[in-house]
């Protein structure tokens, strides 16, 4: 298609416009990039506190959740007080009437019972000095201390002020945590329940959900993590190093996040996560900056570049008419008929008399049928159809066009395989055409065929322009018609002779 000549700009102006450009895209790129640079500076140092002040916050809280856990456990222990005969009774007083002593026992064993359902206790009873034992104490604590029970339980006190005390870790079995509290000189309360019960103690926000929370005991040997694996085992050196000594502290360098605080009874909760972890997220924000940076200078450019134009214009307007016209019909997705018409009126017009270009024209046979019977919709499924088959047929140097309702049209630009003589390649491409079409039913019914006429001229035997070209193929799609439809004719100059497949 033929364009108008842009007229060029003066040297001058051409330059001065170019200037204006790359100085205003210096200043703008250089202020997006200090701007960049102190959002990132910024941004580390916002998330960096931010990241500290959350995790020691969380460790604070992991805290108070075992406090209170863990005065509740104590609480429930002390409801034992509550039964006269737990500590007015000593069954080690070799005194004891043997019938009163069992009456008593189970009295106490049974008030036990109905305290131990309260949470989900492995042991809730009453160890005596001789060993033997009311309430609930769990096959797993006797195997656990054997005949040693009350004076390694006895050993478990810690705090003298109030006779009682936490531990856990006896003979390296940290599954259970037991509390002993001392009811009178010859008898000890003994609870203890599952170290996997603090699951709910030391539950994670997702927003911290990277940090890993570890319960510790006084000789720096995990009591609780959620992997189990490290439960009983030493903390990792180079977690505990970066807290050893404080009470309370968060802790944070180049390799990890570490927060500390201490309970009673020796135990401190740490909390810690890789600093690697926390700057992805950073290296996450630094992109976002980065990128919108990059794409708020080119956008400022390109506004700066408009700008210039628009400054420019009026000194040196540039005079281009633009063609609105549609080439492509968008039912099809190939050429309309004005568009196809003239691309190959001018092929044609440029050939040498020495080329070979052969114009195929072909109608939809039945297509009124489907039309009025199955509807327009599924008349233009057939025809958006049909667009696809040329393309898939023909190169894309080849021209395709819709230049009627239901007829198309296609100039064959290409040459044909090396030792194939052109109108063999021409039959191919129309035998292939056919096949295309042979098999396409529709209708529930499969009543209606939808097949192609088919009729073929050959440049410059048959014709040297559009039109001439145009008539020989109408002429022999007519006799392709008249043949029974589905084939192909290829015309020639006497007016009754023709070719099908």
């Amino acid at each position: 298609m033929k364009k108008e000549n842009v007229k060029k700009q003066p040297e001058g102006i051409k330059k001065l416009k170019f200037s204006m450009i790359f100085s205003y895209a210096f200043i703008i790129v250089t202020a997006i990039a200090i701007v960049t640079v102190l959002s990132i500076s910024k941004t580390d140092e916002v998330l960096k506190n931010k990241v500290i002040s959350m995790s020691s916050s969380l460790n604070v809280q992991m805290k108070l959740n075992l406090d209170s856990y863990i005065s509740r456990m104590e609480t429930i222990g002390t409801l034992a007080f509550g039964i006269e005969e737990a500590y007015t009774y000593d069954a080690s007083n070799p005194k004891n009437d043997e019938y009163e002593a069992i009456n008593t026992e189970k009295i106490i064993s049974d008030k036990l019972y109905s305290l131990c359902i309260m949470e989900n206790f492995v042991d809730y009873g009453i160890v005596y000095r001789n060993d033997r034992y009311v309430g609930k104490i769990s096959n797993g604590t006797i195997s656990l201390f054997g005949n040693d029970m009350f004076s390694e339980m006895e050993s478990m006190i810690t705090r003298q002020r109030t006779n009682d005390g936490w531990a856990t870790g006896y003979k390296d079995d940290f599954r259970r945590i037991y509390y002993v509290k001392r009811i009178h000189e010859n008898a000890l309360l003994v609870i203890s329940f599952y170290s996997s019960e603090l699951n709910a103690v030391f539950d994670n926000p997702e927003t911290l959900s990277d940090l890993e929370v570890e319960l510790i005991n006084g000789e720096h040997n995990v009591i609780f993590s959620e992997d189990r694996e490290k439960i009983g085992q030493p903390v990792a050196s180079e977690i505990y190093e970066r807290v050893a000594g404080k009470s309370s502290a968060t802790i944070m360098d180049d390799d990890y996040l570490v927060s500390v605080n201490s309970c009673g009874d020796g135990w401190s909760v740490i909390c810690s996560i890789p600093t690697k972890i926390i700057l992805n997220e950073k290296n996450e924000i630094k992109i976002y900056i980065l990128v919108t940076a990059i794409i708020s200078a080119i956008l400022a450019i390109l506004l700066g570049a408009w700008f210039s134009a628009k400054i420019t214009a009026p000194v040196n307007r540039i005079v281009e008419n633009l063609d609105e016209k549609a080439h492509i019909d968008q039912l099809t997705g190939i050429y309309n008929k004005r568009t196809f018409e003239a691309y190959t009126a001018q092929r044609l017009s440029s050939s040498l008399p020495t080329e070979k270009h052969a114009l195929i024209l072909l109608d939809l046979d039945n297509f009124k049928g489907v039309n009025d019977v199955l509807g327009h919709i599924y008349g233009d499924e057939v025809l958006a159809k049909t667009g696809n088959i040329l393309r898939t047929v023909f190169s894309p140097g080849d021209f395709t066009g819709r230049i009627g309702g239901d007829e198309f049209c296609v100039l064959l630009n290409t040459s044909p395989p090396q030792g194939m003589e052109y109108t063999e390649y021409v039959k191919s491409k129309c035998e292939e055409l056919c096949k295309n079409f042979n098999d396409n039913y529709t209708g529930d019914d499969g009543k209606y065929k939808i097949s192609a006429s088919i009729g073929v001229s050959i440049f410059p035997e048959h014709g040297s322009s559009f039109e001439e070209m145009y008539s020989a193929s109408d002429k022999a799609l007519y006799r392709s018609k008249h043949k029974g439809k589905d084939t192909y004719t290829i015309y020639e100059n006497s007016e009754n002779s023709g070719k099908n497949k």
